[in-house]
């Protein structure tokens, strides 16, 4: 799978045979620049007071703007996450896989992507709270 990436909606990648998930992208914050290069931790990042101010963005003037880009080979059962970070400020990360691949068989109606957005939004919901959940069949 070919991404490109812009803004501060993640990219996450479970593979079947594993239960860590991955995050692809990076936010393209200065708030994620600090925590990439260890000026801030985790903590320090979700609650930092200007973790929503995006350094490149499409459109609003920025009309020249380089994107991650990037591949990932997949494989039948893997899934993808694309979502927008008020998804990710209510859960964390180690939690989006328990939401992805249940332990228990899920019910036929319960969409991982419905599963995630009420409790991102029960835990939090402050920010906008989107997911799209692709799995590799």
């Amino acid at each position: 799978m070919y991404f490109g990436h812009v803004g501060d909606s993640p990219i996450y990648y479970l593979p079947a045979q594993e239960r860590a998930i991955r995050q692809l992208t990076h936010d393209d914050t200065h708030v994620g620049w600090l925590l990439r290069n260890g000026k801030i931790n985790g903590r320090e990042a979700r609650n930092h007071p200007r973790r929503n101010l995006l350094q490149k963005a499409l459109g609003g003037g920025n009309q020249f703007v380089a994107p991650q880009v990037g591949a990932v080979a997949y494989e039948t059962g893997d899934i993808f996450l694309l979502c927008t970070d008020g998804l990710v400020e209510g859960l964390h990360d180690s939690h989006l896989g328990e939401f992805l691949r249940p332990p228990e068989p899920a019910q036929p109606d319960a969409h991982p992507a419905h599963r995630l957005v009420e409790e991102s939004l029960a835990r939090n919901g402050r920010d906008n709270t989107t997911a799209l959940v692709i799995r590799v069949v």
